[in-house]
């Protein structure tokens, strides 16, 4: 099970297209959740481009204004989908990892910059999880105006 999360601050075109091709080609990647794609739309075939192979799954959650927009792609082969939900900052995927035969959890995040929506967001998440079976991954890009992040 080989996942990437990777901010494009902006999916654009060409370049970044063929530069996250490579980069899942190179290490082989069986999922990518993409965070802050500043796309309201995303069509079939950006996101056959993107993945190089017409047999690609995909979920997406729009921007807003040009701010934010998540992206998640898959290989049909090694990713099953069961269930999938969204919302505002996150895309949630559950299904079956088909060479391990486990069942996962899959979270993408932009998370808001401001801290009640992010109290909603993150609250949104516990109350999927405690309501789903499986290992939980979440992956995450988090906006911040300010502090200090202290460890201990």
């Amino acid at each position: 099970m080989n996942i990437i999360t990777y901010n494009v601050r902006g999916l654009g075109r060409g370049v970044k297209w063929a530069a996250i091709r490579r980069l899942i080609k190179k290490e082989s990647v069986d999922m990518i959740c993409i965070q802050e794609t500043k796309k309201e739309t995303i069509e079939k075939s950006m996101c056959q481009s993107i993945w190089g192979d017409p047999a690609v799954s995909w979920e997406m959650q729009p921007a807003v204004n040009s701010a934010g927009g998540l992206l998640c792609l898959w290989c049909d082969k090694k990713f099953k989908l069961e269930r999938k939900a969204s919302g505002n900052g996150f895309i949630w995927l559950s299904g079956q990892w088909i060479k391990e035969a486990v069942q996962v959890n899959i979270v993408t995040v932009y998370s808001p910059c401001d801290i009640q929506n992010k109290r909603n967001l993150w609250e949104a998440i516990k109350q999927m999880k405690s309501a789903n079976q499986g290992g939980l991954g979440v992956f995450w890009e988090i906006s911040t105006t300010q502090g200090i992040l202290r460890k201990g």
